[in-house]
């Protein structure tokens, strides 16, 4: 079953206990609205005990069958003529429906009372009394309305419940779904990063054992120590700026080795921001594309230049000396970062260069 259904088979329960008490006061009440100065009013208040009782009876009787007949006739055409694909018709087909249905229903009931309480007696009906008689027919599909247009109204709540309710699981779906695929996404992303860091530093490796074994293997232990910690913060998306500094100084040492004071690598970060957060081994990819896209020698050594910007960001920057024939990149770098930042945040790295200077500002990210 539904939560639509369910719903209406609640409101099918206990619409009785409310619905006919409040039709059988808002007869009378329309009754007198329509027509305060009715003889029928100075006979009622005439009446005894006991006729009170039997038109109270009788009334609640009727309110109770004009509340059926019309709730029949609105679900019967919620079937056949919905609101949501003919509504003109819809409107037209309930509103003669709910007319004709009341008819069919007072002379059933003026049938029903002639056979328990006797015909009429042969007397002349005056005009007041064609009146009155008027006038409840006029106020019974008035109230046969009334209750079509609450069962119309209550169709079209539950129907919007129902429809925020699926919006709201369908959008928790897509979340979900958004954030398997940024977590694949980020996984991706994360390991993409292997090959080029493996790349540049094998063949530096390679050509060490052949100048200086000792080197090499100081360097491989190093490498592996480094390489180590990537594999640790794999899974990670995030961690703190102080476990990547950390990194980058152990990393420096690599840089040492290939480059020499070619390449100068200075860290100015306060301790403050040590506790804020950065996606893994962005500052290495930043130093190898520095490296790879500039001159760093001797008499134009790279100078990689860490430290906290004026809005509290972490700045990288470098100078910038292209190298005239550059290997074709592999765009595993600053594109990297700028997706795993879309991934992230709503923050982006700002990356410009002016005055002979490459900089990247990144944002620090929170826990």
């Amino acid at each position: 079953m539904t939560k639509n259904n369910m719903a209406e088979k609640m409101f099918n329960r206990y619409y009785r206990i409310f619905i006919i008490p409040m039709i059988f006061l808002l007869y009378y009440l329309l009754s007198y609205l329509v027509n305060p100065y009715s003889e029928s009013w100075v006979k009622m208040f005439k009446q005894s005990t006991k006729e009170w009782m039997i038109e109270i009876t009788i009334m609640m009787v009727f309110c109770w069958l004009i509340t059926e007949v019309s709730l029949i006739t609105a679900r019967w055409m919620d079937r056949w003529i919905p609101w949501e694909r003919w509504p003109i018709r819809r409107f037209v087909a309930q509103l003669f429906g709910q007319i004709i249905s009341v008819g069919i229903l007072l002379s059933i009931f003026y049938v029903v009372l002639s056979s328990i309480f006797g015909p009429r007696e042969n007397e002349p009906v005056t005009i007041p009394e064609k009146l009155d008689e008027w006038q409840f027919v006029f106020v019974c599909v008035m109230l046969s309305i009334l209750i079509s247009a609450v069962h119309t109204g209550n169709y079209f709540l539950q129907r919007w419940k129902t429809s925020m309710l699926e919006a709201s699981e369908l959008e928790l779906k897509a979340s979900e779904l958004r954030q398997i695929a940024m977590q694949s996404q980020l996984q991706s992303l994360k390991l993409q990063l292997d090959p080029h860091f493996m790349f540049n530093n094998f063949s530096t490796l390679s050509a060490l054992i052949e100048e200086d074994k000792n080197t090499a293997l100081s360097f491989l232990e190093n490498l592996s120590r480094v390489y180590r910690y990537m594999i640790v913060n794999l899974p990670n998306d995030i961690i703190t700026l102080k476990e990547e500094l950390r990194f980058i100084k152990a990393y420096s040492y690599l840089i040492r080795i290939r480059h020499g004071d070619n390449v100068d690598i200075r860290i100015e970060v306060p301790d403050e921001l040590s506790g804020r957060g950065i996606p893994p081994i962005t500052l290495q990819l930043l130093i190898e594309n520095a490296i790879k896209h500039n001159v760093a020698t001797g008499e134009h050594p790279l100078h990689i230049h860490i430290y906290q910007s004026e809005e509290g960001k972490l700045t990288v920057s470098n100078n910038t000396q292209r190298i005239p024939n550059v290997i074709p990149s592999t765009k595993l770098g600053l594109e990297n970062i700028r997706n795993r930042y879309a991934l992230l945040s709503d923050q982006a790295p700002d990356i410009r260069e002016e005055n002979g200077m490459f900089m990247v500002t990144l944002p620090l990210l929170d826990f």
